[in-house]
């Protein structure tokens, strides 16, 4: 079987060896020849769009600073590096702006969206500037409203909403889930890699016109379960390791 639409997503960059969402972890799956590169943006006080996971910069810099009340270049100044060892130190928050210019031709950049609606501006006001194929430029996010709007204003940009396990775990739950995603103009599903994500699953969302990918797969056996049920794409922290390994399963 060929699922010739699967692609594999380094996890905000090659996370598993380097320091995550820094230009470092995004450079580096690129130059492993990733299909795409998954990042999270929220919006600092000064309305710079920037890439980084959590609401502080504790987790990854040992700062008490909340992103959104802080200027970037007060961010600027916290290494987000050296947290993954001393080879990494120095990395810095990157701009949106940045990783953007970073997308190599034909692959692909899924923006997780962690700011609320006043992110939306800011980003159309970003992307209407830069000179970058929508087609290579994927929105993500947990909030149904947001991800709604986001589509109505940049609608040549696929979205997707993410769920987890409890929007699909049951067919009820599921038809549901696909009702609203289609109502509100998405391209398809991100999805939570648990037990019920199965060819049953995939397929049901599939038969409605929209894409699936799923988070967080770092099990070859599943990813090559996965891919044989006919998914999207996974997104994992070991894009690299994962790609080999299933393309040693495939060889077999």
């Amino acid at each position: 079987m060929q699922n010739e639409d699967f692609i594999i997503i380094a996890h905000r960059g090659e996370s598993f060896d380097a320091p995550e969402n820094t230009l470092a972890s995004i450079n580096l799956a690129w130059e492993r020849n990733a299909d795409a590169v998954e990042i999270d943006v929220q919006l600092t006080k000064d309305e710079k769009i920037v890439v980084i996971h959590d609401k502080t910069v504790l987790r990854t810099g040992r700062k008490h600073m909340r992103i959104a009340a802080k200027n970037y270049n007060e961010l600027l100044k916290v290494d987000i590096g050296k947290y993954k060892g001393e080879k990494w130190k120095d990395e810095r928050i990157p701009l949106l702006n940045d990783v953007i210019d970073s997308i190599p031709k034909n692959k692909l950049l899924f923006i997780e969206i962690k700011s609320d609606d006043k992110i939306i501006a800011p980003l159309k006001k970003l992307i209407d500037k830069k000179n970058v194929n929508p087609v290579q430029l994927k929105f993500i996010g947990f909030n149904l409203s947001t991800m709604k709007l986001l589509k109505q204003t940049l609608p040549r940009i696929e979205s997707y909403w993410i769920v987890e396990k409890k929007y699909y775990k049951n067919k009820n739950k599921l038809e549901e889930t696909i009702a609203e995603c289609m109502s509100s103009g998405l391209d398809g599903l991100d999805v939570g890699a648990s037990k019920y994500l199965n060819k049953n699953v995939i397929r049901t969302i599939k038969k409605g016109n929209l894409k699936i990918y799923t988070w967080t797969v770092d099990d070859p056996k599943r990813a090559v379960q996965l891919y044989l049920d006919g998914i999207n794409g996974i997104t994992t922290n070991r894009a690299s390791w994962i790609k080999k390994k299933l393309q040693n399963s495939m060889n077999k």
